[in-house]
């Protein structure tokens, strides 16, 4: 645990890339296989499941430390991160032990996940008791089942191909799927166990591809070179998936490497008809056969992550597999050939599947023809009618990379300027706007501990801008400067008409612009309605409250297939069609 612990500390107190890189790279080169193999699974987004929760945690600091929870949760405001804090106020160690990761993660906080709360609160004040102060905030970051460090995974990936002495693609393909947290699997991943071994080969069997991923294209494709040079598709609206078909299983993979068969059925048992060895890239959409489009997302997240899955939801929602690429033929692994050879491929496989349907599950993702730039982008101003998101740009040259690769060198224009060096593009549609006035304010965490980052936005529950009440919509926290941020925090402190805990009340006085994406129903605001990616576009200063927006200018903008109880709401048009406008 200490060699664990000095490896949080170093991440954390760096931003540099490169300094992230060289402290993996060492923690790797010396960490027994055994603590490498956990460090390896909690630094690529697959912690161990909570074993207390926030409540149980502070009330075993509360009788070990005997501080009131008022004055820890207080001191939780001031630091910013509650793990930091609970390290901090915890008592020094009086038998401390040179426990390693392993001990920690599979003798103490897996068993107290089937321990009662009195005997799992006795645990973990023995924990401390043995744990140095250094230790016990990785602790406490693996506790919260969500260990977040400023690392992502390509950087892991990248200080294990310098440790095994491969190719970052390699090792990469290495970590896709299930990779067991033993010594033996890490050692595996160092040597590369090409499938020679039984457990080898399953693993081969089950391990999708890396996915490749898009770059969002800033300005016009003009600048991306002639347009014949460029397979346009539609940007799905889906959870981004693999299905594979190799030896006598299918199984599908989403891109944050949870497998999803079992929640796909009709999906999985399409692709038993595909020819064994074969790899396929696309997405997973909700789809209105009537409508032939794909119904909104809000629909999709009823299949996603529920434990007990019930029949009527495969018929309630039903779903396609829509299928944009081939990685895997025949057993051989495809994705250094052009995409345009891919295509043909990828073509003549599907197409067979679902013979006489009239919507296969599993189908191929249409390649959009226009013969020039303009004529495309007429093409994608119907995109929100369609149910996607914009477009995807796919050079037809390339290669399926891994992550968002870029071509090793810029290419030239014809008129002598820099063609951007990315071969996926997202050509997105602008974003939807709402004006709103903010109505409370909290604190932010990390390095933004002690400023009021984290913002609540209202809008007018009548028909008109400034008539009813100000009903709350959304949170957002991101989309401002830092100055910025500290002028609406110098606001708030001077305005605020309540406190609730961290949470500040405000006068309903400023107004601000917020982007997202997508809105549905929700009952998580009292708006009746959630946005999708909301962010701060930007302050507005000349706007008074009372110009506000909406709720029915935002019930205009619900999807039909969406509105669920909303549909009774009222939903005039208002500004219902300004996506990226200014009012």
């Amino acid at each position: 645990m200490r060699h664990f612990a000095r490896l949080y500390r170093e991440l954390d107190a760096t931003t540099r890339t490169g300094e992230k890189h060289a402290a993996l790279v060492a923690y790797f080169r010396e960490a027994s296989a055994a603590d490498a193999a956990w460090a390896v699974a909690v630094l690529t987004g697959s912690p161990i499941k909570r074993a207390m929760n926030r409540t149980e945690l502070v009330n075993a600091a509360e009788a070990v430390s005997g501080l009131p929870a008022w004055l820890i949760a207080e001191c939780r405001t001031a630091v910013g991160d509650s793990g930091e804090t609970l390290a901090l106020l915890v008592p020094p160690p009086g038998s401390p032990r040179d426990l390693s990761l392993r001990e920690v993660i599979e003798e103490r906080l897996i068993p107290m996940r089937r321990q009662s709360a009195a005997d799992r609160t006795a645990a973990m004040v023995r924990l401390w008791d043995e744990l140095a102060e250094n230790e016990r905030l990785s602790l406490h970051k693996l506790l919260s089942g969500t260990f977040r460090v400023g690392v992502s995974k390509a950087m892991v990936v990248r200080a294990l191909a310098v440790v095994a002495g491969v190719a970052t693609e390699e090792m990469a393909a290495r970590l896709m799927g299930d990779v067991a947290r033993t010594p033996e699997a890490f050692a595996a991943l160092l040597k590369g166990d090409g499938g020679t071994s039984e457990a080898g080969g399953e693993a081969r069997l089950s391990r999708p591809y890396p996915f490749f991923l898009a770059q969002q294209l800033a300005g016009s494709p003009e600048q991306l070179g002639a347009r014949a040079g460029w397979q346009a598709e539609w940007k799905w609206d889906g959870v981004r998936a693999q299905v594979i078909r190799r030896g006598a299983r299918v199984m599908v993979w989403s891109r944050g490497e949870e497998l999803m068969t079992e929640g796909f059925p009709e999906i999985a048992g399409a692709a038993e008809d595909l020819p064994a060895g074969t790899v396929l890239d696309g997405e997973v959409l909700a789809w209105d056969s009537e409508k032939q489009r794909p119904l909104a997302f809000g629909h999709l997240q009823t299949r996603i992550g529920v434990k007990r899955r019930e029949a009527r939801l495969f018929d309630d929602v039903p779903v396609r597999f829509m299928a944009y690429d081939m990685l895997e033929w025949a057993g051989e692994d495809v994705r250094s050939r052009p995409l345009v050879e891919r295509r043909s491929m990828l073509e003549a496989v599907v197409g067979r599947l679902g013979v006489g349907a009239a919507t296969p599950v599993v189908g191929c993702s249409p390649v959009i023809e226009a013969t020039d730039w303009e004529s495309l982008a007429r093409i994608r101003s119907e995109s929100r009618e369609r149910g996607v998101e914009g477009m995807m740009l796919k050079r037809l040259d390339s290669p399926y990379g891994v992550g968002r690769a870029r071509r090793a060198v810029e290419e030239v224009g014809a008129d002598g300027g820099g063609v951007p060096a990315g071969d996926w593009w997202k050509w997105k549609m602008d974003p939807y706007v709402v004006d709103c006035v903010l109505v409370a304010a909290q604190p932010g965490s990390g390095r933004r501990a002690g400023l009021l980052t984290d913002y609540t936005f209202a809008v007018w529950s009548g028909e008109k801008s400034g008539e009813g009440e100000l009903v709350t919509v959304t949170k957002a926290y991101s989309g401002l400067t830092d100055e910025e941020i500290k002028e609406v925090d110098r606001w708030v402190r001077q305005n605020t008409t309540a406190s609730y805990g961290p949470v500040m009340m405000v006068k309903p006085e400023r107004v601000f612009e917020v982007a997202f994406e997508g809105i549905g129903p929700s009952p998580r605001h009292k708006a009746g309605l959630a946005l999708r990616f909301p962010r701060m576009a930007r302050m507005r200063p000349e706007k008074g409250a009372g110009e506000a927006d909406t709720t029915a200018m935002l019930w205009a903008l619900v999807p039909a297939d969406v509105a669920g109880a909303g549909a009774g709401r009222t939903k005039k048009a208002g500004r219902a069609s300004r996506p990226g406008g200014r009012a």
